[in-house]
């Protein structure tokens, strides 16, 4: 299919997405859905990307974005539950799914068969996080789920190369699965903080924030195709690429910053569309393959219904596993439990978030058709099968059933919003002391050929500004009025102010005394202001030099 028909599917799944949205439905259960229905057309051609377009072009700007609104602090926060989810439990889930399909399908080996499990082990949040964020599920779970889904993709794909290099006879770098698997880790993080730092190096001195965000979204390409180029995990370098830029995006321009957040979002809404479009315009096409290969069709479904229902049992399972052995050791005395770990209502809604999406589809897609001896791949249209019907069925079942689930156990934290408040305040408090701080030296050193008293004027008005943005406007159409000089110098004064409220933030976040997330929502508001002031600016700028 051509890339207008891609095109097609796109502009069509972005009404779909509207339409849902204004219905207040879940965008990626429509799509999947109306795909479903709309493969089954009368002469509809295949939409058919090759797996390593869908891991090397959709993927990595996908991670990408997640990873750069993520925060570091608690990243490190919640990093064993993360590492729980994104590690332990990818691979018990591809481990049972191994031993049932090899036991039940006659016509898997083991090794086809842990593909197969590393195919449909790794969870994709977006749609678990977009129904977490509007039903209001506290951050923390929401952090744990958008960490899980950072992290499982290099472990799912670690464990099909392995797999797949069993069954068909091939090389990997490390005979031992762990030094591979380890080897992966270190050099995908590796490769990822070298080009990322390379990068905020050289967008540090560019000063044009067209360049700035374009470089941006190069990045993600180069850290997956860098890393894997050396047989690393091309995952993981996205990730950790995208967790240093977000981290260090305080110290790039206020004009490059609001411009990398509507970028990405962007990007997000357009490639989620596609995404999820793309797995139900697969499901007649699947249907016809195994039909074709010889296989019953209705036994083949048979077998991805049970693999359906084995990774949606394995999951809830392993978490009220780990759930009971923690209540069994904290009731003996010999651990306990941070404030911050999930409760068990929260172990609930964490443990049925395992909805499937494009990772599953992509490594089913880059299963070989022939091993190195030339038969066949055995199973591989079961495999095929599979991965759509629970790539399908995790996102309707678990999906639909997800926000009635969250009400029915009000998975609310009461203390989480008391906490944000009192961050709002401590972020208030720093943002005013600063301000006063920079005015008041600003009026201990006014500037040349002014006189002070109107300087103080200025200062007095640009206060009341700082705290009212429609006084701000008065302030500011009064300061024009008075003549371009002092519209100007009032422009610089609230720069000012603006840039040492961001820096105190800041330095407050690096202390430890701002939450991470507080910092990043109280700097979008400082952003649009900032960029408004430095909009005029730099209009006053190009006024002067046409008139010069």
């Amino acid at each position: 299919m051509n890339g207008a028909w891609i095109l097609l599917v796109v502009i069509a799944g972005i009404a779909v997405t509207a339409v849902a949205s204004r219905r207040d439905l879940q965008a990626p259960l429509v799509l999947v859905t109306v795909g479903a229905l709309v493969s089954f057309a009368p002469s509809l051609p295949r939409l058919e990307l090759d797996p390593d377009i869908i891991l090397g072009v959709v993927l990595p700007p996908l991670l990408y974005s997640s990873a750069l609104r993520f925060s570091v602090p608690t990243f490190r926060q919640y990093l064993p539950s993360i590492l729980r989810l994104g590690i332990y439990t990818v691979l018990v889930t591809a481990f049972v799914v191994a031993w049932t399909a090899s036991a039940m399908m006659a016509t898997l080996t083991f090794g086809a068969a842990l593909a197969l499990g590393a195919v449909v082990a790794p969870t994709d949040a977006v749609s678990a996080v977009a129904v977490g964020q509007r039903l209001g599920l506290p951050k923390r779970v929401i952090a744990v789920l958008t960490g899980e889904g950072l992290v499982n993709d290099a472990t799912a794909l670690t464990l099909f190369t392995v797999a797949i290099s069993a069954v068909t006879g091939t090389h990997i770098l490390a005979d031992s699965p762990f030094l591979f698997f380890l080897y992966e880790v270190a050099g995908g993080i590796a490769v990822g903080l070298v080009l990322a730092y390379a990068v905020h190096l050289i967008r540090a001195r560019m000063y044009d924030s067209p360049l700035e965000t374009v470089l941006g979204l190069v990045l993600p390409f180069a850290a997956y195709l860098a890393a894997e180029e050396i047989h690393a995990s091309g995952v993981l370098a996205v990730v950790a690429a995208g967790l240093f830029i977000g981290h260090r995006a305080t110290e790039v321009s206020v004009s490059t910053r609001l411009q990398e957040r509507a970028v990405w979002k962007s990007v997000d809404v357009v490639l989620e569309t596609f995404v999820f479009a793309y797995m139900g315009l697969q499901l007649r096409f699947v249907l016809d393959e195994v039909r074709d290969s010889g296989a019953d069709l209705r036994l083949a479904l048979l077998g991805a219904v049970v693999i359906l229902l084995v990774v949606m049992i394995v999951r809830p399972a392993w978490g009220l596993l780990h759930w009971g052995r923690r209540a069994l050791v904290r009731r003996a005395g010999s651990e306990r439990l941070g404030r911050d770990q999930l409760n068990f209502r929260e172990h609930v809604v964490v443990s049925w978030a395992g909805m499937r999406g494009v990772v599953t589809l992509a490594a089913a897609g880059g299963v070989p058709v022939v091993i190195a001896s030339g038969a066949a791949f055995p199973g591989r249209e079961m495999i095929q099968i599979s991965a759509l019907v629970v790539a399908i069925g995790t996102l309707l079942i678990q999906g639909a059933t997800m926000p009635w689930l969250i009400r029915r156990l009000d998975v609310t934290d009461p203390y989480e919003r008391l906490r944000t408040e009192e961050q709002m305040t401590v972020a208030r408090r720093i943002s005013a002391e600063s301000s006063d701080r920079v005015l008041t030296e600003l009026a201990a050193h006014p500037p040349d050929g002014v006189d002070p008293e109107i300087y103080d004027r200025l200062l007095a008005k640009a206060r009341k500004s700082l705290r009212s943005r429609q006084e701000a406007e008065t302030v500011e159409d009064t300061a024009e009025d008075a003549g371009t000089r002092l519209a100007a110098l009032f422009d610089d004064i609230r720069r000012a102010s603006l840039q040492a409220r961001r820096q105190a933030l800041i330095d407050a976040r690096d202390r430890g005394e701002l939450d991470d997330e507080i910092l990043r929502d109280v700097l979008e508001s400082l952003d649009i202001d900032e960029a408004a002031v430095e909009e005029r600016i730099r209009r006053r700028r190009w006024d002067d030099s046409a008139q010069r």
